[in-house]
């Protein structure tokens, strides 16, 4: 049966309080995996093109993300690892496998030694090789990467690279863009990740509000192993990724969905009246200028320093790993 990942992101606000809770309903409402971010406000790096952003002829070139702005957002949502440690024990309390993303070179032991197991590699990282290796070298049992923004070759070169470290990862199809509008979705890109590995997954942005489970619905035809959801116990304005994020009531509907056969959920895309040609897409698409635009502006966001006090982006082959 296909697991469904919970992903909490930071719609805990940073408050340990509403992260129990959101844990809790995870696991009551069915999800297989709860997953947080290793977001480190302190690894946010300042790139000063991001501060002004680029319009030209009415056409964003370059997203404005002012670097002080979103140091001081991020800053209020840091977990430590004391926090990361009661997040795997809650977990453990409410029977619900510990997962999380990790974002820089950095994160990688400690994350491993303090008893994460099951991995993420965000979108923007799938063409991060140099990290991915390292996450790798770590014998993880179990690496999970989003491929969303990523070109074919990219994703490729990264899959070899994992092969030969470990059977044991999966690939979920995603589209880097949210929401995602369901015209966009190209859920048919899943054939293509099923050529590279017998285990693959979607990434699911699109708007539950108006959209309800539909797109992760579509892709259980697929019949795959993983679906992630954002995941929120707060109202959706309440936090930033709340727009694109499942209620408990949304996340306990998908998880029904995933019991039902193939031809019901043929039978449950067609009462919604959506042509499912539309969802499934093209296999061989392009990347959209939103998704170029989130690309430019996410790979390199974060970066860890080594104890010489250099940066260490995430592609980096030529820089000491040495964070000690």
């Amino acid at each position: 049966m296909t697991k469904i990942i919970a992903e909490l992101c930071q719609n805990h606000n940073g408050d340990k309080f509403i992260l129990d809770e959101m844990i809790s309903a995870a696991s009551e409402s069915g999800a297989s995996i709860a997953k947080i971010q290793s977001i480190d406000s302190n690894e946010l790096t300042h790139r000063p093109r991001f501060d002004e952003g680029l319009i030209e002829g009415g056409k964003t070139k370059i997203i404005k993300r002012p670097f002080k702005d979103e140091y001081n957002r991020l800053k209020k949502l840091d977990l430590n690892i004391k926090d990361n440690e009661k997040f795997i024990e809650l977990c453990n309390k409410y029977k619900i496998i510990p997962s999380i993303t990790i974002f820089s070179f950095s994160k990688i032991n400690i994350m491993f030694d303090i008893g994460f197991k099951f991995i993420k590699v965000a979108s923007f990282d799938c063409a991060s090789h140099k990290l991915i290796e390292e996450i790798c070298k770590k014998k993880f049992d179990h690496l999970i990467i989003s491929t969303g923004a990523t070109y074919n070759r990219e994703i490729e070169k990264t899959v070899s690279i994992v092969k030969k470290n470990t059977t044991n990862f999966s690939l979920l199809h995603c589209i880097s863009i949210y929401p995602t509008p369901l015209n966009e979705a190209n859920l048919s890109r899943i054939d293509y990740l099923k050529s590279l590995t017998n285990s693959v997954g979607l990434s699911d942005h699109s708007n539950p509000d108006e959209n309800g489970n539909l797109l992760s619905a579509a892709a259980l035809t697929y019949e795959i192993d993983y679906i992630e959801r954002h995941f929120t116990v707060l109202k959706k304005d309440e936090s930033k990724d709340g727009p694109v994020s499942v209620n408990p009531s949304q996340l306990a509907d998908l998880v029904n969905l995933t019991k039902l056969s193939r031809k019901k959920l043929f039978d449950y895309i067609n009462e919604k009246k959506v042509d499912l040609k539309i969802l499934n897409g093209n296999k061989n698409r392009d990347l959209s200028d939103i998704e170029l635009l989130n690309r430019d502006y996410y790979q390199g966001r974060f970066a860890s320093k080594n104890k010489d006090g250099k940066i260490v982006y995430n592609w980096d082959t030529t820089t000491s790993l040495d964070f000690d």
